[in-house]
């Protein structure tokens, strides 16, 4: 058996990560014309930051779409850009496996990977597994369930958009985007109102990349951090057991696949909740925002016609794209797209580029409320791991934009966001906005 006492774990304050290793390369990556086509590496959290993405995906669907880049940390892994090879990735569970992380991960045995995991999710799962804990929670995105939350959605709408000041500047991304999906989260999770935030911290610290005036300085206050979490969610597991009701983490400490599961080993589950009902949707929020700000024409269409609403949500989801790739890992040797994929290689589905697709989307840079096929992106993924929770995303974005609509003339941004320094969440650390009531 490998000895796995000197292997990191998630808890090693001395690890060192793939994006950690890309964040050390520094800021100004050159132009995407500028660089050899196999120095071509969009891992690079920068160009998230300094949202100079888009030409590094445009030239690898060009001339390279699956493309290869080896990190030092990671080992060898490859980039799929297209969207019909992303969805052919995403919809082969038996070739391409989830069981071994959804973000790059350390190069380490397959081996070692299994015994020095300690928190994983159904996410992060192959079938049958994946099957039986994703069913634990599933109840909480049935139609039935939607049906009753939304009166709920729309009075906290209405609540924050009434409290916002006219003709101020303030940060939409704190004010709105945040405060609605925490309080939603924390709903869903019959989590403690006035601890909400708490969700908000650790939702940012799951993927932030360490780095000093950060989100987190350090990985040991990363480490901490997650830590807290764990010790917070055991108090409302142990009362859940006892006195369950209809909410997440009832589900979880209750459900037949997952109820024996220790606290630590809920911990992938709990933080896949966590930030898939919390960073996607608020950056959605916010991207909404941003999006109709820059194409003010469609902002335009929007005023004119509020029943436009529904045909805008995937749109928005899918400019947005608010998770920017989804790993796999090959589990034989196979061929993508004309390139020779090797067992354990790491498969990285670019959802963000998928839906930038001139091939599937026309004009794919910009939003168009009419687009005939929005609804085909990819931003929740494809096959068994579909966002079990994307009708409530729409849901909660038809209402707001609903809401929106409805009291303010415009939401005007006033200077460009902070973006969050991440190539896995693409978000927004702030956006200054001001509002004009009708």
């Amino acid at each position: 058996m490998t000895d796995t006492t000197e292997e990191p774990t998630i808890f090693d304050p001395n690890i060192r990560t793939p994006e950690m290793e890309m964040a050390e390369l520094g800021e100004g990556v050159p132009a995407a014309a500028d660089l050899a086509l196999e120095d071509i590496n969009p891992l690079n959290a920068h160009l998230f930051k300094e949202d100079r993405w888009q030409d590094h995906f445009a030239r690898l669907r060009a001339e390279d779409p699956v493309h290869f880049n080896e990190l030092e940390t990671a080992g060898r892994f490859w980039s799929v850009t297209k969207y019909d090879d992303v969805r052919a990735v995403d919809g082969d569970w038996k070739t391409y496996s989830s069981a071994r992380g959804i973000t790059l991960g350390l190069k380490r045995s397959p081996e070692v990977d299994r015994m020095t995991t300690s928190a994983t999710s159904f996410i992060s799962m192959d079938p049958p597994t994946h099957t039986e804990q994703r069913k634990t929670v599933r109840s909480v995105s049935a139609p039935s369930n939607l049906r009753n939350i939304e009166p709920l959605i729309r009075e906290r709408t209405i609540s924050v958009l009434d409290s916002l000041p006219d003709g101020e500047t303030f940060d939409w991304v704190d004010t709105v985007s945040i405060e609605l999906t925490t309080l939603l989260l924390a709903t869903l999770f019959d989590f403690p109102l006035e601890d909400r935030r708490k969700l908000t911290r650790w939702s940012d610290i799951v993927f932030a990349i360490p780095e000093p005036g950060g989100v987190v300085e350090t990985q040991q206050q990363k480490i901490d951090e997650m830590l807290e979490m764990v010790g917070y969610f055991e108090g409302l597991w142990a009362e859940r057991r006892k006195n369950p009701g209809f909410d997440l983490v009832s589900m979880l400490a209750n459900g037949e696949a997952t109820k024996d599961m220790p606290t630590m080993a809920h911990l992938g589950n709990l933080l896949l909740l966590i930030v898939g009902g919390n960073d996607t949707t608020r950056n959605t929020m916010s991207g909404s925002v941003y999006g109709l700000n820059k194409f003010g024409d469609q902002y335009d269409k929007l005023i004119a016609d509020p029943g436009l609403v529904p045909k805008m949500v995937p749109e928005i989801i899918r400019w947005q794209t608010p998770l920017s790739y989804m790993r796999r890992t090959a589990t034989c040797d196979t061929e993508l797209g004309g390139k020779q994929i090797r067992k354990d290689d790491q498969v990285l589905m670019w959802y963000i580029s998928a839906n930038q697709d001139e091939d599937v989307f026309t004009n794919a840079e910009v939003i168009d409320i009419d687009r005939h096929n929005a609804d085909r992106q990819l931003s929740f993924g494809y096959g068994i791991h579909f966002c079990m929770g994307s009708r409530l995303a729409e849901l909660q974005l038809r209402i707001l934009w609903e809401e929106v609509l409805a009291r303010f003339e415009r939401v005007e941004v006033q200077d460009e966001p902070e973006r969050t320094f991440s190539s896995f969440v693409h978000g927004y650390a702030t956006l200054p906005v001001k509002v004009t009531r009708k």
